[in-house]
């Protein structure tokens, strides 16, 4: 998919075969003879399988056609999943799977340089990034470079030199009109559109406070191998690395305080906070906390608190509430949502039981946008801010300091290794325990 052919496309026009030309992938709008988007799918974990069959379940002819992961097991189990799934066309009809899987060998890629292969394949229109975070500002930037349109899962760095690298090549890609998905879905699902455009539009007043939530349980955890290396360790169990995963904080609970930045329709200018391990302690839960809690301010004075735990066995809650001077609301419970004055009248109501679910919705909208040749989403750069808001509060809980904005995102601190190689070692090793070490609060430095 070459730029230059695309721009020149979309300025004159070219009709093809009586068909006007897609500028987006440079084929026949609606062509009998080839209309299919082809996908690379760039990290064939869970999350990577999960977001390539939603983009094959769209309404367009999608087709992934290219690979890539750092183990070739789960690129195996990735490819195993996605072929012995159905998928229906347009109408409703099943379809043969290799017109919508149709990976050969020489397009399945594995290793460190796996993304760089994949992504230059001239035949792919869009690549999926779903690696480990700690890889999405290298893997945009090559994607970018090779002018493909992109949707890549949330957080999008684990350091702030990560950040400045996506919100650099956001630039490019909104000066190249390519299109920019980013996994945070709640900002693609019904009840959270409809309810923010209305607290936006004044419904409840002038926002002044909130609270975020992502209280659960811990996720999965990995073991140690006797014929790993201290490199393949951590990949394998990437979730308790910061360089990979940036702390839950990042990896999950971003959704939460990408919703407060989106009713706020601002970043906050300092974060104070604290955290721990309270009960997660073991050496298999590497180096990240178990709890977080953070005031949030921003630059009206408003303060959002946020609470993040990974704790078995306590009151969980995953949402949001918010505070106006003429209303509130007081839960985006599920797919349910009401908005409130002070004498407890709904303003507004959204009971969404029958709502598309946005994982889906967030592929619906991109692919259609595609197919339509249609410059539609640049995601990138709230992406990137929400996620460096997240690491504002890491920050805090980890150093017990006051973190502000501008001091946090010029932070020089990068946590990537020298080298990626399965010989070479990660900045943070275990001790002679196999501990490794977990920030300290007045100790810790993270600027």
């Amino acid at each position: 998919m070459n730029q230059n052919r695309r721009d020149f496309l979309k300025a004159t026009g070219v009709i093809a075969g009586g068909a006007m030309l897609n500028p987006i992938t440079g084929k026949a709008y609606n062509s009998s003879v080839d209309d299919v988007i082809r996908v690379a799918l760039i990290g064939c974990g869970g999350r990577g399988t999960g977001a390539a069959a939603q983009a094959l379940s769209t309404a367009q002819n999608v087709q992934v056609v290219a690979m890539a992961d750092a183990f070739q097991d789960r690129l195996d189990n990735s490819y195993q999943n996605l072929t012995a799934k159905k998928y229906k066309d347009a109408a409703g009809k099943e379809v043969d799977i290799k017109t919508k899987v149709n990976v050969p060998d020489h397009n399945k890629f594995v290793g460190f340089d796996a993304y760089k292969k994949a992504i230059a394949l001239k035949e792919v229109d869009v690549v999926i990034l779903a690696t480990p975070p700690g890889f999405r500002p290298w893997h945009f930037e090559e994607a970018v470079k090779n002018n493909k349109q992109v949707f890549m899962e949330k957080p999008v760095a684990t350091d702030a030199p990560g950040i400045r690298k996506v919100l650099e090549v956001a630039q490019e890609a909104k000066r190249k009109k390519l299109n920019v998905v980013v996994g945070l879905q709640r900002h693609y699902q019904a009840n959270y559109r409809e309810a923010i455009r209305r607290i936006q539009d004044g419904a409840i007043g002038d926002i002044v406070g909130g609270q975020v939530y992502w209280v659960g349980s811990s996720p999965w955890v990995r073991e140690r191998k006797p014929e790993y290396t201290e490199m393949e360790y951590q990949m394998r169990n990437w979730y308790y690395f910061n360089w990979l995963c940036g702390d839950h904080i990042l990896e999950q609970h971003v959704h939460n305080i990408d919703v407060a930045n989106w009713v706020k329709g601002s970043y906050p200018v300092e974060v104070q906070g604290t955290g721990g391990r309270q009960v997660r302690d073991g050496k298999e839960y590497g180096e990240i906390y178990d709890h977080h809690i953070l005031d949030m301010v921003y630059d009206d004075g408003t303060v959002i608190s946020s609470q993040c735990r990974q704790f078995q066995g306590t009151w969980n809650r995953v949402d949001e509430a918010f505070v106006g001077t003429k209303g509130r609301i007081d839960s985006f419970d599920g797919k349910k949502t009401i908005l409130k004055d002070y004498k407890g009248n709904a303003i507004y109501s959204h009971n969404g039981q029958n709502d598309k679910n946005p994982y889906q919705v967030e592929h619906d909208e991109l692919f259609a946008a595609i197919a339509k040749g249609e410059f539609k989403f640049s995601d990138a750069e709230n992406a990137a801010k929400s996620t460096m808001t997240a690491l504002m509060g890491r920050m805090a809980t980890y150093s017990g300091k006051l973190i502000k904005w501008e001091e946090a995102l010029n932070s020089k601190i990068n946590l990537f290794p020298e080298t990626l190689a399965w010989d070479a070692k990660p900045k943070v090793l275990p001790d002679a325990d196999g501990f490794y070490p977990v920030a300290i609060p007045g100790k810790t430095q993270v600027i």
